[in-house]
């Protein structure tokens, strides 16, 4: 019963994403391209003030809460169930979307996200299988 809800919920899920990612938040184009290369680095940077350190910690929970559920895609596909073919798919998919955003001005480039959301994915990877191991005993 819970991967027939989830065939269901995944399928408009990554258009949610994409709409967050692109348009979500008050968006606007920005007039210069950007790009993070600097992982980790950028995000301590940012934190430095407390108001953006709460901000941080919110953005940062969020890019890895909100990919958990990619993890799940070995229910749906069999392959992605072997971790390092899922987080390939994953990250060379990731990287599209992080250089749409770099392309279209819509949002920044940053390294930080790949990492968290694939960082997410991982936890969703883990708890599939958890759940699944539940289930079968």
């Amino acid at each position: 019963m819970l991967k027939k809800i989830y065939k269901i919920i995944i399928i408009p899920y990554p258009l949610f994403l994409l709409y967050l990612m692109f348009f979500g938040m008050g968006r606007h184009q920005m007039e210069d391209h950007l790009i993070r290369l600097n992982p980790v680095l950028s995000t301590i940077e940012f934190m430095k003030d407390a108001f953006q350190w709460k901000y941080t910690v919110m953005i940062v929970l969020g890019n890895m809460i909100m990919f958990i559920p990619f993890g799940f895609l070995g229910w749906i596909f069999p392959k992605f169930k072997d971790l390092k073919t899922l987080l390939m798919a994953f990250v060379s998919c990731i990287v599209i979307v992080e250089a749409l955003q770099y392309f279209t001005r819509l949002g920044i480039f940053e390294v930080d996200d790949v990492l968290l959301n694939s960082f997410g994915v991982y936890w969703g990877w883990l708890l599939s299988r958890w759940i699944e191991k539940r289930l079968t005993y």
